[in-house]
């Protein structure tokens, strides 16, 4: 079993890599809850038919009374309405702050069940279980957990550590290509930010049949610099904006889609390219660069550019967190595995974007 060390002040926790973990949830859960009688399993449409079962099986021969709690698929989902939905079913279940909150999905369960646990009661111990390559090397490590508004995504949130993160990588078997495909955008912007050998150890394998054999190194490695990152700077002042690059365009790609045209993943990877772009723009990354992370996107299906208005980019760069009165804090790179901040104007940005490609 591979295990990384999430080293908070007060709220450590370890993530766990293994396949066949989803067999053993229910032993690794008790020792990091030996008091909880009560675990709400929130999952979803698509995964609680294929693991919920076997979930929930796991819980009660552990002495959890284990409560299954569907929600439909999809970004959708991640809604104030369903948030709400949740804490009625919560009380139902007779939740207690003894208790807790089990989230066994993609990033949608993850990011609602986690929102919902920081919340209810003002606040339940909280169980990460991640079913899609996405969920596992990004969302469910760090602790922020959020819902969407009509003005955006992820506008209303909280940081809520998990008191655990259980990773089985046999659950990617189920993924179809496009899912698995959401989450290498995810994976390959590791390798961009933080770990330039790591994004040419990706090149030599660009497809998902010479990815999966690998498949433990490269959920540990996305992990571990997600980890250090996180340990840092947990509060997403500092270093932990270099993990969002790529996502200030990409929110903007989600908006002009209305959450339902790209997906996650492919809005970031088009996000990524257009990053690189503006970097070179600004002088900041290497001209090339921008060129090499798309050819290695398109390997795996993803587009690296997405038709988007100035109004979808104004809206998106003036709600970024990352931003504040007329400046923003752009993430680029200036080198293969190398991000920085840069302070730009907003207006400086747009201006950019309108203009067309080299």
């Amino acid at each position: 079993m591979k295990t990384l060390t999430v080293d908070l002040p007060g709220r450590e926790y370890d993530i766990l890599i293994e396949r066949g973990l989803l067999n053993r949830a229910g032993e690794l859960c008790r020792t990091v809850l030996p008091g909880a009688a009560r675990l709400a399993v929130v999952t979803d449409s698509t995964v609680g038919p294929l693991y919920g079962e076997r979930l929930c099986a796991s819980l009660t021969a552990a002495g959890f009374d284990a409560r299954p709690i569907s929600i439909p698929a999809g970004e959708k989902s991640k809604s104030v309405r369903m948030l709400e939905s949740l804490y009625d079913a919560f009380m139902d279940f007779g939740l207690t702050r003894t208790d807790g909150v089990v989230a066994l999905g993609g990033g949608v369960v993850g990011d609602l069940a986690g929102f919902a646990a920081a919340t209810i009661l003002r606040g339940v111990p909280f169980i990460q279980i991640p079913t899609t390559l996405l969920a596992q090397v990004d969302s469910s490590v760090g602790g922020k957990v959020a819902v969407d508004l009509k003005a955006g995504k992820n506008l209303a949130g909280a940081f809520w550590q998990p008191r655990l993160v259980l990773m089985d990588p046999a659950v990617l078997g189920t993924l179809d290509d496009a899912a698995f495909a959401d989450g290498m955008a995810e994976v390959i912007k590791y390798g961009c930010i933080r770990d330039a050998s790591f994004l040419s150890w990706l090149e030599e394998r660009p497809s998902r049949n010479e990815i999966i054999p690998h498949i433990e190194h490269v959920l540990y490695t996305c992990c571990d610099i997600k980890r250090s990152v996180v340990v840092e700077d947990e509060r997403d002042t500092g270093l932990r904006m270099l993990l969002n690059f790529g996502h200030t365009l990409g929110h903007a790609y989600e908006l002009a889609g209305n959450y339902e045209l790209w997906t996650h993943g492919q809005a970031v990877a088009a996000g990524m390219v257009k990053a690189g772009e503006l970097g070179v723009k600004l002088g900041i990354t290497p001209p090339g660069l921008p060129e090499r992370i798309g050819t290695l996107l398109a390997c795996f299906g993803l587009p690296i550019e997405i038709p988007c208005t100035p109004e979808d980019y104004s809206a998106a760069i003036g709600l970024d967190k990352k931003g504040d009165g007329d400046m923003i804090s752009l993430i680029l790179l200036n080198e293969p595995g190398r991000a920085i901040p840069l302070r730009v104007e907003k207006s400086r940005v747009l201006g950019l974007l309108s203009e067309p490609a080299d």
